[in-house]
């Protein structure tokens, strides 16, 4: 809980401090890639860090944090503190590199703010950022606890590697000790580590897209550049071109917070194009098990041929007694005789029935996720409801 002092300090300058987050996110990281240049070199994804998504992605979760504090005092955010150490947990976050980040950080906002930096407000900044940070750390060391790891990057062979479509791979890999891989539940993601031609050792995650016995399936979608503008995915191309069965890749313990709860309540399973490998995963396990649970699923993609999983797809939804299945192309090309109703365009909820008590899983890109979100809102489905995940940095944290 933040100190009745520190509240209305942090009240009086949330505004101006909010106003130069980016600035002083900017800052932050060009002194701390200064300082520890293999923070970039082996953890941070120096794509993002090009885009400015990450800065973007950490002004967020502070501004969401401190603003959480003072307009709920008593409380804590637990929504946004568990997305946030679910991925830390994941890329293997240390203790200890908490105190190197507020070091350079609090020298970033002492920089960009000035004389408006005094005692006072250094003090009810810093502890802000303690109570996020120590949070945090007590999060991260209990999943790591729970998931059976403090380290949790070990060597996993690759067993598998098929394609999907032109652009997305799926990779099975099993721990190469001869261990049987970790349970997961259906929604989770795992950290992979590759050492690229420069030496460096790029960490991305990627969600699990099925549970084939005895290993992790996981798949990788081709991040292409753009123009004059962000940079092509260099690990997901380093995946495609270079990785081939029988090699050694470094891979994480499942962790994620959005997964497939259980009960036997109806389901809203809605995705856009790479999206769909989280509800790959989830219509997997509810077809293994057979579930009677009433299932809608919703995907949205370029064309038929971008679309992945597609069969498994439709192979899902036939073995599950009570789903339904509705996609959307921009391009659709010619129909099947068989399979998902299709519709031409964007998705949209608005002629889909739901039932009452649904609860809702959502993937893909931001536009998308706000619009189906909205739909889903406007229709009387709770907030609490309706679960999302964005790949990448988490832009939308302290949004909802």
């Amino acid at each position: 809980m933040l100190s009745e002092k520190s509240a209305g300090t942090i009240r009086a300058t949330l505004p101006a401090v909010g106003a130069a987050i980016g600035t002083i996110t900017t800052n932050f990281y060009d002194r701390l890639f200064t300082a520890h240049p293999e923070l970039l070199r082996d953890l941070f994804n120096r794509g993002n860090q090009a885009t400015g998504e990450q800065q973007r992605a950490l002004a967020g979760s502070i501004a969401a944090f401190a603003g959480a504090l003072v307009d709920h005092p008593g409380t804590r955010p637990d929504t946004l503190l568990s997305r946030i150490a679910h991925k830390h947990a994941s890329l293997g976050v240390t203790r200890e590199q908490y105190t190197v980040v507020h070091t350079h950080l609090f020298a970033a906002i002492a920089d960009v703010l000035g004389e408006a930096v005094t005692e006072e407000v250094a003090a009810a900044w810093d502890e802000v950022y303690w109570l996020m940070a120590n949070a945090l750390i007590a999060l991260e060391e209990r999943l790591c606890a729970q998931a059976g790891t403090g380290t949790t990057l070990r060597d996993h062979v690759v067993v598998a590697r098929r394609a999907e479509t032109d652009e997305v791979t799926t990779f099975l890999v099993r721990p190469a000790d001869g261990t049987p891989p970790p349970p997961f539940r259906p929604g989770q993601y795992v950290s992979v580590q590759v050492e690229l031609p420069d030496g460096a050792r790029q960490i991305r995650q990627y969600t699990l897209s099925g549970e084939p016995a005895d290993a992790l399936q996981f798949s990788v979608k081709r991040t292409p550049g753009t123009p004059g503008g962000a940079p092509g995915g260099e690990v997901s191309h380093h995946l495609h071109d270079r990785v081939r069965e029988g090699d050694v890749l470094r891979v994480g313990a499942p962790f994620g917070d959005v997964v497939l709860a259980d009960g036997d309540g109806p389901l809203l399973l809605a995705s856009a194009g790479i999206g769909c490998t989280p509800m790959a995963a989830m219509l997997g396990r509810l077809a293994a098990e057979g579930s009677p649970r009433p299932v809608t699923v919703v995907h949205a993609d370029r064309s038929p041929d971008s679309h992945a999983f597609r069969d498994a797809l439709e192979r899902q939804v036939a073995a599950l007694p009570a789903a339904t299945a509705h996609v959307w192309y921009e391009r659709p090309g010619a129909d099947r005789p068989t399979g998902p109703t299709v519709r031409t365009g964007h998705a949209d909820l608005a002629g889909l029935p739901l039932e009452p008590g649904t609860t809702a899983y959502l993937c893909g890109p931001l536009p998308f996720l706000r619009a189906m979100r909205t739909q889903l809102l406007e229709r009387g489905v709770p907030a609490a409801d309706i679960h999302y995940e964005v790949f990448g940095p988490d832009l939308w944290l302290g949004q909802d």
